[in-house]
């Protein structure tokens, strides 16, 4: 088995999580994925089923929370983020040259900002199932991005816009700006900006028990509403 990165825990299960202000947001549309290419492009796309057609793969990976927890042993299925690029992106919508700044964002309002360059290494999926189902609400649907070296949160869920910039200088990130590296690399412990990473564990791990029983409590909730 891996040895895990530095500062990160490993857990037994796979707790819906993020940022407190979306426990209770969830996706308007969770079980039909579509997916809009905008920004700096030569042409805007509004894609539905915007897999369909490509080669499909399986990816076992770990996930890393910024928080310092851990998932090993993840069994992803979808399509290679680089594969769709070049299949779709690329001849259908053109971005510009130098657009290597993709602004993603999620169903629940949730957003990141991610360079071209991470986004098209061989392990970042666009994702529509784990563990041989399709995603659930917990963990991304209809659709969400996995890129496995990164931090969590640039793994957006409920992924329905990727908008292409030449800069972040319109970028606002979901949590505060030191909470927020644009490449947040795991095996360098870009946790945020403005601190060293191993100092923002100890800001972090405090809050893993208590976000997790919010975000189980709003989806038990939102289930319990539900006809």
């Amino acid at each position: 088995m891996s040895t895990l990165p530095p500062g990160q825990r490993e857990l037994a299960d796979f707790p819906r999580f993020g940022l407190s202000q979306f426990a209770r947001r969830f996706p308007a549309s969770p079980k039909v994925a579509t997916l809009q290419i905008c920004g700096e492009v030569g042409n805007e796309l509004e894609l539905s089923n915007p897999l369909a057609g490509l080669p499909r793969v399986e990816q076992v990976s770990d996930f890393h929370c910024v928080t310092t927890w851990s998932r090993r042993g993840l069994r992803w299925s979808g399509v290679r983020f680089s594969e769709f690029y070049s299949a779709v992106v690329l001849p259908q919508a053109r971005p510009g040259d130098g657009a290597n700044y993709l602004y993603l964002r999620g169903q629940d309002g949730a957003r990141t900002c991610v360079v071209l360059e991470d986004l098209l290494a061989d392990d970042v999926l666009l994702a529509d199932r784990l563990d041989g189902e399709p995603l659930t609400i917990a963990h991304g649907a209809p659709l969400r991005l996995v890129a496995p070296s990164q931090y969590g949160y640039k793994s957006v869920k409920h992924l329905c816009r990727i908008e292409f910039r030449f800069d972040q200088n319109g970028f606002r990130p979901s949590a505060f700006a030191f909470m927020d590296h644009l490449r947040a690399r795991v095996a360098r412990e870009e946790r945020g900006r403005g601190a060293p990473g191993w100092l923002l564990r100890y800001l972090y791990r405090p809050l893993i028990g208590p976000t997790v029983r919010r975000f189980a409590r709003a989806l038990r909730e939102r289930q319990m509403g539900q006809p």
